[in-house]
């Protein structure tokens, strides 16, 4: 008798989460560019993704954590403060004008701890986003929106589990920003 034995697997990202300042400020540049013409992202959702690992077992989760645990990136802060549209994935965004080194640092330290885990880091370059909708067809008529400054002291590593519902995000692990 044979039987099927997949090992469990969780799909995962690491993302930057939003303290409450940064939150309510997302949540507002929402209202500002959306109105009411659509269904706003639950403020709980709102996120800047860093990596995304898609599903993965458990020794390679426990690689990640333990690869992550050894970043050294020093805080900074993000300006959140324009809006685009992506007309084929039909995603409305806010981002930064200007993207910090730190930033960049984090992305890059993030996809070679995907190599050493034995996972393929992005190919596409990285363009730090927070997406505000979803299935938008065209771009709304460009609005004006107060930038949200957000202080980054660390990352997380968040797990998506899609239902019926959508996708629910579960904060797993954070590390924070700084010497070690």
């Amino acid at each position: 008798m044979c039987s099927d034995r997949t090992e469990p697997t969780q799909r995962l990202f690491f993302a930057l989460w939003p303290d409450a300042a940064a939150r309510a400020g997302l949540e507002v540049a929402s209202r500002e560019l959306l109105g009411r013409r659509t269904r706003l992202p639950p403020a709980d959702k709102l996120h800047v993704t860093l990596a995304f690992a898609g599903s993965v077992t458990a020794p390679i989760r426990r690689c990640l954590e333990q690869a992550a645990a050894d970043i050294i990136v020093a805080p900074f802060e993000l300006c959140i403060d324009r809006a685009g549209h992506w007309p084929r994935p039909r995603i409305l965004w806010v981002g930064p004008t200007r993207t910090p080194p730190e930033l960049w640092q984090l992305v890059r330290a993030l996809r070679e701890v995907f190599e050493a885990c034995g996972l393929q880091p992005e190919k596409r370059p990285y363009q730090a986003h927070v997406t505000l909708a979803r299935k938008i067809g065209r771009a709304p008529q460009p609005a004006d929106f107060e930038p949200v400054r957000w202080s980054i002291g660390d990352f997380c590593l968040v797990e998506s589990v899609t239902d019926a519902a959508g996708a629910q995000y579960r904060l797993l692990q954070r590390w924070k920003l700084g010497a070690r």
